[in-house]
């Protein structure tokens, strides 16, 4: 396949390798056997038309969904698709801890209404993790400043604007402390003037050299962030490469085509 030869070239050390991921429903193959790999400190972003398969493979990525067939390994640990059969108790557990490993940010924030801010950021640390509750509230706030919403910490979701409830989304992923975090379009469900506040978050996490998958349909955002570019159709990633190369001088038709018609990005 056209894209696991280049991933590999560019990625010697992986921190996240997917191999040969697919997916149907029923009769329809969803993903036709995708690859993908990470280093520590990437930012690969995917890109193509709804329908390409994006978001069922990034939710492949941490067994959210369950794949077809193919496996995922991070850290060096291997993740197997068992298809349609049951997992046992103890590969259930894996999966959980695959799951604090790896944050996901997706498209509907998924905040509880009926928790503060602040509560919706402690959720995981202090009933997942564990953690003492005086640390995770004071690393908490410290995330909650990171995203600009510190001084929203008592109030509730529907007290705030989409791209808060988004950046908030973005704070209790990061509470996690997770190796690497996934976002499912993260701006989609945003109106147009909101979507800028959560993009600059992301530049800010990549700045700091954060781990980052990202289905996005910013073009822009995705040639100025990222240290790889996936383009998918059909479930198969069709071209890949260095953002300035895959946006510059893409070289499959397909690509061309979305590139003119969502972005006008194609030089």
């Amino acid at each position: 396949m056209a894209g696991d030869v280049a991933i590999t070239h560019l990625v010697a050390s992986p921190l996240i390798r997917a191999r040969r991921i697919r997916k149907s429903f029923g009769d329809h193959e969803v993903l036709k056997g995708i690859d993908l790999a990470a280093a520590k400190g990437d930012v690969v972003s995917l890109i193509g038309s709804s329908g390409s398969g994006k978001s069922t493979f990034i939710r492949c990525l941490n067994f959210l969904e369950e794949p077809t067939e193919g496996e995922v390994i991070v850290g060096g640990e291997t993740y197997r698709s068992v298809g349609r059969a049951p997992r046992s108790s103890v590969e259930r557990a894996r999966l959980v801890r695959l799951r604090q490993r790896i944050g996901m940010v997706f498209q509907s924030f998924n905040l509880w209404p009926h928790r503060t801010v602040l509560e919706n950021v402690l959720e995981g640390p202090i009933h997942v993790l564990k953690e003492n509750v005086a640390i995770a509230r004071s690393r908490a706030l410290l995330h909650l400043e990171k995203v600009g919403l510190a001084h929203k910490a008592g109030v509730y979701p529907a007290e705030l604007s989409g791209g808060q409830q988004q950046r908030v989304a973005i704070a209790r992923a990061l509470a996690m402390e997770p190796e690497l975090i996934l976002f499912d379009e993260p701006t989609s469900a945003l109106d147009p003037e909101l979507v800028g506040e959560v993009l600059r978050v992301i530049k800010d996490l990549a700045a700091e050299g954060r781990t980052m998958i990202i289905v996005t349909h910013e073009m822009q955002f995705a040639r100025d962030i990222s240290s790889q570019t996936l383009f998918l159709a059909n479930g198969e990633i069709v071209e890949c490469g260095l953002p300035e190369e895959l946006f510059g001088t893409p070289q499959d038709p397909q690509l061309r085509n979305f590139l003119k018609r969502y972005s006008g990005t194609e030089n």
